[in-house]
């Protein structure tokens, strides 16, 4: 009977085993497949995007941008500067307007970011972000020209800082005629970041982990409550995002990318004092159901820290991204401020 007893427990084991063996053989492809799918293929309204646009090097990497001759005999010029974790895509909803209205309209993807390059391990920075925008521009021929910079989140940043390299007079840096921000987190006390974001960028050795996790799932379920309830990208419109993201392995990079958010606290008052001492005009549209950047906190620490700033604030129902969710609101909004002057 002890026999039976320690035979049928050696059996129990050696399947409890067995079962174990069995799920990890079946686990393992399961996972190395899951790794590996491929990035989406691009719509045709992304693969336009892309194939109408350009690419040049800075530093032996590739970097996309997009450049549109306009209004004929104008010598105004827009440089547009894109958010995270998307691109210069987010631009194309006002892109035919600006055009009626600029000679040139110029964006790109930031390294790191859309159809750019996306090296790894690499320190991405704003500084160097900046310095990409700067040569951009070199290699246009217009590092001579009025510049008028619009931008929106991540892109404000950038801003700030072009804005600090032109206040300091450095030579090669950008002549700035006006800037216009966008929902962005120019104030580090008053953002409140994604808590995937606060995971990505503080996780350490998970970082790694959960971006190879990241999916399609995961990344429209994390960007969607940053739209307004009525301005709610479609599925098609989210899959172009994050086609965006997956190419060049770009979902890879999303940890090192938001280490913007570290450096945006170490450097407040390089960017903020810029802001707060030029003398050029500045303006800033604000979807105000941003939970990134709430109302009414962060519009008050705005228009305390700069008084002379105008402010364009949408209707209740806009958020986060504004050019896409109220893209005529955002447009003459724009235009208001660009013909004030």
């Amino acid at each position: 009977q002890v026999f039976k007893i320690r035979s049928s427990s050696l059996f129990k084991d050696m399947w409890m085993r067995e079962w174990w063996v069995q799920v990890g053989l079946l686990a393992v492809p399961l996972l190395a497949a899951y790794l590996h799918i491929p990035p989406p293929q691009l719509s045709p309204a992304l693969h336009s995007w892309k194939t109408s646009g350009k690419f040049f090097t800075y530093k032996g990497l590739r970097i996309f941008y997009q450049d549109s001759v306009g209004v004929v005999g104008s010598p105004e010029i827009v440089v547009l500067l894109h958010g995270f974790p998307t691109s210069s895509y987010d631009w194309y909803k006002i892109w035919e307007g600006l055009t009626l209205r600029f000679h040139r309209v110029i964006a790109l993807d930031f390294l790191g970011f859309g159809f750019s390059d996306k090296p790894r391990p690499h320190h991405y920075s704003i500084f160097e972000q900046a310095s990409i925008v700067e040569a951009l521009l070199r290699h246009l021929g217009l590092q001579n020209r009025r510049i008028n910079l619009l931008s929106h989140d991540y892109g404000d940043i950038v801003a700030q800082e072009l804005l600090y390299r032109y206040k300091q007079n450095r030579s090669g840096r950008l002549t700035i005629k006006s800037l216009c921000l966008s929902n962005g987190g120019i104030f580090p006390e008053t953002h409140r970041p994604l808590l995937l974001q606060k995971l990505l960028k503080d996780g350490g050795v998970l970082s790694p982990i959960l971006t190879r996790l990241m999916n399609f799932f995961v990344f429209s379920r994390g960007l969607t409550p940053v739209f307004g309830p009525y301005t709610r990208p479609s599925e098609s419109e989210l899959w172009d995002m994050w086609a965006g993201i997956r190419n060049n392995d770009g979902n890879l990079v999303i940890d090192s990318l938001l280490q913007y958010i570290n450096q945006r606290k170490k450097f407040r008052r390089r960017w903020v004092g810029a802001l707060a001492s030029v003398t050029i005009p500045i303006h800033f549209i604000y979807g105000p159901l941003d939970p990134i950047n709430p109302y009414p906190e962060f519009l008050e620490l705005y228009r305390k820290t700069l008084p002379r700033s105008t402010v364009s604030i949408l209707d209740d129902h806009i958020s986060h991204y504004p050019q896409l969710e109220d893209p005529m609101g955002f447009l003459n909004a724009y235009m208001g401020f660009i013909n004030s002057f």
